[in-house]
């Protein structure tokens, strides 16, 4: 076995035996998300490297300290990527960060999040073990579907060691589009185009200018292109666009005196007029609020039929309104023996998800 995992079983049943928790920590660019986890920090970005790799299969098996940007690189090699086009938030972002996380960026409407991309995970839980899950393979079907259960889990349930990952070949044509529309406008031709055979694979409006990315054959991005109009942006302010939404550096994002918040609604759900600035992302489903009042918040998301997440801002305000929507007693039970089962002594990242858990 690595000398490195032998040495974290051995911290995990110190902290198992003397009651101490462990903070996990990998390359520390999410570390902002979520709760101040309370603990002695156990930093696990050493295990790295590409463990298999089968463009054919379309398949890639990395430990979880492996650079996100290094497992960008060999998979476009290969004419590759991981195309829900997870977050980075810096240079020290790794895959097992990028799975406990679970977020997901533009292509998210179009392809899905991380967890449909997830086929196994091996880990270790709250006792030493080592576990594995899922397979190499895009036909794992037997039994609970564990693997995807780590995506956006936060370390709360073990120390994830590797990941395999089902990647999918870059787009051949991409074109983006922009219109002058107002909110309402915009998520009403989001939901129409929505509805038709188009090859959209990310939307984001904001300070009424919708803008489209096609993605797809070069032939139905011409077709999809002179069929909707708009203005077109050149390629490179295009790639530009895209990854400054990804990565969080588009001007709306600027800024740390104003919480962001995160709303996960239904796409149809109409503006939701909330006080602050909005981005709206994912064919309407995703959408971003600068400020604003916690309470009203939350609960204009769930009249919807969504939830909120308190994505950034200080300790203060994540302690008095929690960063993720309260639990209901009935999911707050469920979350309890998951986490009982696979960290009985509450050894993991403590506080991170939820207090007490």
């Amino acid at each position: 076995m690595d000398i490195l995992i032998e040495n974290w079983i051995g911290r995990i049943a110190d902290a198992a035996k003397s009651g101490r928790p462990l903070a996990i920590r990998g390359g520390g660019s999410k570390a902002f998300y979520g709760g101040t986890e309370d603990g002695e920090r156990l930093d696990v970005g050493a295990h790295r490297g590409i463990v298999a790799y089968e463009p054919t299969e379309l398949v890639v098996t990395a430990r979880a300290g492996t650079p996100l940007v290094e497992l960008a690189t060999a998979l476009a090699e290969k004419g590759q990527w991981l195309p829900f086009e997870p977050p980075h938030f810096g240079p020290t972002a790794t895959v097992g960060g990028m799975l406990a996380a679970g977020l997901s960026g533009p292509r998210r409407q179009a392809v899905g999040a991380v967890r449909d991309f997830v086929l196994g995970v091996k880990m270790l839980n709250g006792t030493g073990e080592v576990l594995s899950f899922g397979g190499q393979v895009m036909k794992n079907v037997a039994g609970y579907d564990v693997a995807r259960l780590m995506a956006g889990s936060l370390g709360t349930l073990g120390v994830v060691l590797e990941v395999s990952l089902k990647v999918l070949p870059l787009p051949v044509a991409e074109k983006s589009l922009r219109f002058e529309i107002d909110e309402a406008a915009a998520l009403s031709k989001l939901n129409h185009w929505g509805g038709r055979p188009l090859p959209i694979s990310a939307s984001a409006w904001h300070e009424d200018v919708l803008t489209l990315r096609l993605s797809g054959a070069a032939a139905a991005v011409a077709a999809a292109q002179r069929d909707l109009g708009g203005e077109e942006l050149p390629d490179g302010l295009s790639t530009a666009f895209w990854q400054s939404l990804r990565e969080q550096t588009y001007a709306f994002f600027g800024g740390e005196k104003e919480p962001l918040w995160r709303l996960s609604v239904p796409s149809v759900a109409p503006p939701l007029a909330l006080a602050g600035s909005t981005l709206i992302e994912w064919g309407g489903a995703q959408r971003w609020l600068r400020g604003g009042d916690a309470r009203a918040i939350r609960v204009a998301a769930a009249k919807v039929g969504g939830h909120a997440t308190l994505f950034r801002a200080d300790d203060s305000l994540k302690a008095s309104a929690g960063v993720f929507q309260p639990l209901t007693p009935p999911l707050l039970r469920i979350h309890r023996k998951l986490k009982h089962a696979f960290d009985p002594k509450g050894v993991f990242n403590r506080g991170r998800m939820y207090p007490g858990l």
